[in-house]
């Protein structure tokens, strides 16, 4: 499944989708379209020539396209009431579906377990991270709520295993973050003076022999402001192939996937963050809610003291870049 976005309305559904996935030519796509293998929720089959609309999801029967294996099931609810769906997200689910290869999104999983509802997201978690995701079921609930988040109304809180012992029980972090200095990887965010401003309190919950737990609570919303904030106190966080770690482990991640080399230094399968509450105003009546995620068999094995592994036949797609 996929859903047009802002930058695909108007576009012919041949040109759209060898865009899409720039692995196949437009020839190929328009082959595979005559066949029947491309079908708007809207309109059924459609054409090459098929203009297409914002929003609009389009259903892929496209060898190396369509996904090999079932869809896993709906993430853990929550909450659910009528305007709003919060789930247990767990890691390694994207949000929405992206890239060459198949993989399926949050997003449509809801969609598909909630046809009846507009489902939309409000936030957004990275791909390795778990815990709460809040989303909405009609396009007012989803302006209220994004107008809730952009005047700071919505406040987050998270849990990360992190790499060491934090010299001190509770700090605030407030560098400010923008592109790393002297960093050839462009997503890498750091301390930069020309950055925004960005402001986490931390509060360690518990110390072990070579790893803490510790709650995170960020107050801005800038891009892996955790991450970035743990990376700049000398803590970062278990499992970060991008923080806390050299440009090239994180660059041979993406290109050839988790050597033993990436294994080695990160010692995890994924970063150990997880978003373990929410608490909102509800968008439609004002009453306050808070929205909690258990903690992750696999953080919680290593809080109860269990080692960091990483297996070998565990493997790890890797981030985009």
């Amino acid at each position: 499944m996929v859903q047009v976005n802002e930058r695909g309305a108007g576009r012919r559904v041949d040109a759209y989708l060898s865009l899409r996935f720039s692995d196949w030519s437009r020839t190929a796509m328009v082959r595979f379209i005559r066949e029947g293998r491309v079908h708007s929720d809207l309109r059924g089959a459609l054409k090459p020539s098929s203009t297409l609309a914002a929003g609009e999801v389009l259903r892929l029967y496209i060898p190396g396209l369509a996904p090999e294996a079932p869809p896993p099931p709906l993430p853990a609810v929550l909450y659910e009431d009528e305007d709003l769906l919060a789930l247990d997200k767990p890691a390694g689910l994207l949000m929405h579906a992206v890239g060459q290869k198949w993989s399926y999104g949050l997003v449509g999983l809801a969609r598909d377990a909630r046809p009846e509802a507009a489902i939309d997201l409000s936030h957004r978690l990275d791909r390795e991270t778990s815990g709460v995701v809040l989303l909405t079921k009609s396009a007012e609930a989803n302006r209220r709520m994004k107008e809730l988040f952009q005047t700071r109304k919505v406040g987050k809180s998270y849990l990360a295993l992190v790499r060491g012992s934090p010299a001190w029980d509770h700090t605030t972090c407030e560098v400010p973050l923008g592109a790393a200095i002297g960093s050839e990887v462009e997503l890498r965010r750091g301390a930069n003076p020309d950055g925004d401003s960005a402001r986490t309190h931390f509060t360690v919950l518990k110390r072990l022999p070579a790893h803490a737990l510790v709650a995170c609570r960020p107050f801005t919303g800038r891009t892996h402001q955790i991450r970035a904030h743990l990376e700049s106190l000398a803590v970062p966080i278990l499992g970060d192939k991008l923080y806390g770690q050299p440009d090239d482990i994180f660059l041979e991640n993406l290109r050839v996937g988790p050597t033993d080399r990436v294994r080695a230094a990160v010692g995890f399968p994924r970063h150990a963050l997880h978003a373990r509450a929410i608490v909102f105003p509800h968008p439609m009546s004002g009453q306050a809610l808070r929205v909690r995620a258990p903690l992750p068999a696999d953080m919680a094995e290593i809080v109860a003291g269990a080692l960091p592994t990483w297996a070998p036949d565990a493997p790890v797609e890797p981030e985009p870049g």
